[in-house]
């Protein structure tokens, strides 16, 4: 094997040494720029990528804290309108039984002046049959005849004790 003659080493050291000369040259002045600006392409792509994602990411959270705005100013109107909507209703809800009410009223105190009125007549009416009865029940009892006047007279009297 000519790799473990010692005497063709010299060739070979020098040949290792121009190969890898050439090789280093070849290397160094053509792949290695080409390896390095892809490189260098592949870090500005993926720091040109990062600086994207951290600009959407912030305009993400910055439209999401708008929707949080606006969703908590129209849940703020939303509300304001509910309960404006049900102040309106209350005030026309009291605003209507007061009517109700004072129609009611109305219609009581009439019939409380008619209850009043009959109770009245019905009273005036009682003590003429009472007077009547009286004055028959004490015709029978005593045989004579009594006049009106003195019945009522006395049944007036019985009546305010």
């Amino acid at each position: 094997m000519p790799q473990l003659d010692f005497s063709t080493y010299p060739p070979q050291l020098i040949w290792l040494a121009i190969v890898f000369v050439a090789l280093y040259f070849v290397l160094s002045r053509f792949a290695l720029p080409r390896i390095g600006g892809v490189i260098e392409q592949r870090r500005d792509r993926i720091a040109s990528d990062l600086d994207e994602a951290a600009r959407l990411r912030e305009e993400s959270e910055k439209a999401l804290v708008a929707y949080e705005t606006a969703l908590a100013e129209a849940r703020a109107r939303a509300h304001a309108i509910a309960q404006e909507t049900r102040d309106k209703l209350n005030a026309e809800t009291n605003r209507q039984r007061a009517e109700v009410e004072a129609k009611l009223a109305e219609k009581m105190a009439d019939a409380e002046a008619r209850i009043a009125k009959s109770r009245d007549a019905a009273m005036a009416k009682v003590k003429d049959v009472a007077s009547e009865t009286a004055g028959e029940i004490v015709q029978q009892l005593i045989g004579g005849r009594i006049t009106k006047a003195s019945v009522t007279k006395a049944l007036n009297d019985a009546l305010k004790n």
